[in-house]
């Protein structure tokens, strides 16, 4: 069966992780446990996670002509992801997240660097591959002048839309409007509803994660949660990302909006078992498995 071809457009970043017991307080230093660098960026942790479940992924961002440029570079190769829509550039030092893992969650600063590059302009020269996607899956780690773009060239080729609108910020009416779907965790949602952004508004589109308490929607007669598993955690970093790839996936290949959000639900349960954002990802065949365990069958994708 042909895949589907899901086209992220987004940050690519090198992740620099850090654990400890515990955040430092302000003007504290304290003895870490561990120091890694690993790839990252939302639109490239979403983009490897749609891949490794199955996906034909097209991502389009901006790297440095840097040590970390070339580095990631690599890496999204070797996940078979196409890269014709990413452009390294020179001056400029590729994106990076300092990310804290501590009392078993994390914290990140994001340094955007080249992800600024990826201008309306930029956008606009790959509007023949967003024309010809499945789905576009973008965040908000570019501008944000360059998602409400995305929005209108999706809406003009009616290509349907999934928006992670991280990091929180306020979103205008018509960028809400132009999206297929909104995936906001919690603390998302709060920026959300203070331009009166509602569950209740948008059935079957605004999608909320809430971590370990799984996720809820609006299916237009009352409001749907769909629990989380319980599994040993290691790491939450690209929990979500996971989550949006899976979701992406799956809207892809027509589930419906449940399905979709278990077989989410099952992918980001699998990548909290593992280190790092990319790390744990898992294969569609590992989801399915893991559904079936947990009495999900009807989740599952099948080719």
């Amino acid at each position: 069966m042909t895949k589907p071809i899901i086209t992220v457009i987004g940050s690519i970043n090198m992740d620099l992780v850090v654990s400890a017991l515990r955040r430092p307080k302000a003007g504290e230093t304290i003895l870490g446990n561990d120091f890694q660098t690993s790839p990252g960026g939302k639109g490239a942790n979403q983009a490897v996670a749609a891949a490794r479940l199955g996906a034909e992924v097209h991502m389009i961002g901006c790297i440095g002509n840097d040590e970390f440029g070339s580095e990631l570079k690599t890496f999204l190769e070797r996940e078979t992801i196409f890269l014709n829509g990413v452009e390294p550039v020179t001056g400029i030092s590729s994106g990076v997240a300092l990310i804290t893992i501590a009392e078993a969650d994390n914290s990140i600063i994001v340094v955007p660097g080249t992800n600024k590059l990826v201008t309306p302009e930029y956008v606009r020269k790959y509007e023949e591959q967003i024309a010809t996607s499945d789905i576009v899956l973008t965040q908000l780690e570019i501008p944000i002048e360059s998602v409400e773009e995305i929005a209108r060239l999706c809406y003009k080729h009616q290509t349907p839309l999934i928006l992670n609108p991280a990091p929180a910020m306020e979103l205008n009416e018509n960028l809400i409007k132009l999206a297929s779907y909104i995936t906001p965790n919690e603390i998302e949602l709060a920026y959300l509803e203070k331009t009166e952004i509602e569950l209740s508004n948008y059935p079957e589109k605004l999608i909320v994660t809430q971590g370990k308490d799984g996720v809820i929607y609006h299916d237009g007669d009352g409001i749907c949660k769909v629990p989380s598993f319980i599994v040993p955690t290691v790491d939450t970093t690209g929990a979500g990302d996971t989550f949006n790839g899976a979701f992406a996936y799956a809207i892809s290949k027509n589930k419906n909006v449940k399905a979709a959000c278990n077989f989410a639900n099952a992918a980001a349960a699998l990548s909290v078992q593992k280190m790092g954002a990319q790390g744990g990802m898992p294969t569609k065949d590992e989801v399915n498995k893991f559904l079936r365990a947990q009495g999900i069958a009807n989740a599952e994708i099948r080719d």
